[in-house]
């Protein structure tokens, strides 16, 4: 059995495929919704975030064999905790992240380190600024831009509640709240850019499955500044690494330990 952390849609599709070729395995996702979308599948999911912890309990508890990471490429706690679980019970770890893009140097694309790095450069830019990098780190761009005369937030966010409540303790007004569940068109992109007057975009190197390429190309071809975070790299020593779903089932359906529990 396989324990599997979906935090994509296209985890969801690796997902799908695994089962279709008869591995068996658990999916641990976030949302409720998530949870549904693969039961729609067939596929069994637990949901709420799981700690180092916890993992290690599921893992026991469940008798798993391996531990397959298709988080977001973004969430460095979860790959973390994953890489940690599966060392403390000896037991094999893959992860699936998207292929990183390369962007041709463009004189509005601003490349920076971290959210804190896009947060201070947002706010030497000014203007009327869309933040579209979810709703996990609203603290450190509301703490740098809220407040400017000269600075309008506008935050694009999946539409549930716990995003909407921490914009609103936050003190960003409901006018400025997008709550929409992407992926977006170009198109969508560039209507929401006009709607909102955005000078600059904030957003992540998510791949092409997070429809970056439609929102970042909009941007810069409507003439706005472009701030992109730079995907973290990490690296953990135990955990084999697949940039595609082919290569990641075949060393799944060869690996012993899986072929020993059939």
């Amino acid at each position: 059995m396989i324990l599997m952390l979906c935090g994509t849609s296209d985890a969801r599709e690796l997902a799908v495929m695994l089962h279709g070729h008869g591995l068996p395995l658990l999916a641990s996702v976030v949302t409720p919704s998530a949870s549904d979308r693969l039961a729609e599948a067939g596929i069994r999911a637990i949901t709420g975030r799981l700690d180092r912890e916890g993992m290690v309990r599921v893992l026991r508890e469940g008798g798993f064999r391996a531990v397959v990471d298709a988080s977001h490429p973004y969430a460095e706690e979860a790959h973390a905790n994953a890489a940690a679980a599966a060392a403390a019970l000896g037991l094999p770890c893959y992860r699936y992240e998207r292929r990183s893009q390369s962007y041709a140097d463009h004189p509005r694309l601003i490349r920076v380190p971290t959210y804190e790095a896009a947060a201070l450069q947002a706010k030497a830019l000014k203007g009327s600024v869309m933040l579209t990098t979810g709703g996990k780190t609203l603290e450190i761009f509301a703490a740098q831009l809220l407040g400017d005369p000269q600075i309008r937030l506008t935050v694009r966010l999946l539409p549930c509640l716990e995003n909407i409540a921490r914009c609103l303790e936050l003190g960003i007004e409901q006018r400025n709240i997008i709550a929409l569940q992407g992926p977006f068109s170009r198109e969508l992109n560039e209507a929401m850019f006009r709607q909102y007057g955005t000078e600059v975009m904030i957003t992540k190197e998510s791949g092409a499955e997070g429809s970056l390429d439609e929102k970042l190309y909009a941007a810069l071809d409507m003439g706005l500044q472009v701030i992109l975070i730079s995907r973290p790299r990490t690296a953990y020593e135990a955990v084999r690494t697949f940039d595609n779903f082919g290569e990641l089932t075949e060393a799944l359906l060869a690996a012993p330990e899986l072929r020993s529990a059939e």
